[in-house]
């Protein structure tokens, strides 16, 4: 069921939305060459006992996932595209990462997620990450109202094929609000014109993530982290919006 909130709710979701991104924000600032996975998890997990918030994640337990995920942070590593689990690894220098952070403020939730380079960055990871980026960009600034679920899937997928990616469906945006995950999907890709009308109201992630030579993927062993099929690395950009007569409000936006 796909529910629109008041503009009396969008405003009581804005904490939510500036503590998922001065988590974000942080953790940018710590991740860098011999910093733990798990030292960035224990950050935000203290981030989080500090402002009294409550994970989504760490009981989170979906049906692609084997157990619960038991930690509050995604923490994906060059060829670990999504879902990251936190685990006993040192970043190098080079390594791709990204971060995936969902938090519950007062009962309201926003999702946001960024990759960086530590140390030595590869030309062709910031290029990937500039293209996930920009296609971010272009999906919030479709979210007008009058426009459909369509015509973001469509302009995310424009960037994406403009620069040669391909794009995986299986994973995307989705409806954000009292759950971290909540109708409507909204896919990486897709035809304009399609798809739910949007209404002031709505609440959504918006999240493209793009891998440099593949959009096949498969589940680690851990039973969440989503790796690409032939080992290239992958990018991944999110923020939580707010569809408005005014247009989209960005409620995770990062100073």
């Amino acid at each position: 069921m796909i529910e629109l909130r008041t503009p009396t709710q969008i405003e009581q979701m804005r904490p939510a939305g500036r503590f998922v991104a001065d988590v974000i924000t942080r953790l940018s600032e710590v991740a860098d060459v011999g910093v733990n996975l798990l030292e960035l998890d224990a950050v935000a997990h203290e981030m989080i006992r500090e402002r009294g918030a409550e994970s989504c994640y760490i009981d989170y337990h979906p049906s692609f996932g084997a157990s619960p995920f038991g930690k509050v942070l995604c923490t994906s590593v060059n060829d670990a595209v999504l879902h990251g689990l936190p685990h006993d690894y040192t970043l190098a220098d080079g390594d791709l990462l990204s971060v995936d952070f969902a938090a519950s403020v007062d009962g309201w939730v926003s999702d946001s997620a960024l990759s960086l380079v530590v140390g030595t960055p590869r030309p062709e990871d910031l290029r990937l990450i500039e293209v996930t980026d920009r296609a971010l960009a272009a999906g919030i600034a479709a979210a007008q109202v009058g426009n459909r679920i369509g015509d973001i899937s469509a302009a995310i997928g424009e960037v994406a094929r403009g620069e040669g990616l391909k794009v995986n469906l299986q994973f995307g945006g989705h409806g954000v609000g009292r759950t971290m995950h909540g109708d409507p999907h909204v896919a990486n890709d897709g035809r304009p014109g399609r798809g739910f009308k949007l209404k002031p109201g709505l609440v959504i992630a918006i999240e493209p993530w793009f891998v440099h030579t593949t959009d096949e993927i498969y589940t680690d062993a851990d039973g969440w982290t989503i790796r690409s099929a032939d080992g290239a690395r992958g990018a991944h950009m999110e923020h939580t919006i707010a569809v408005t007569d005014d247009g989209p409000l960005v409620l995770t936006a990062r100073d």
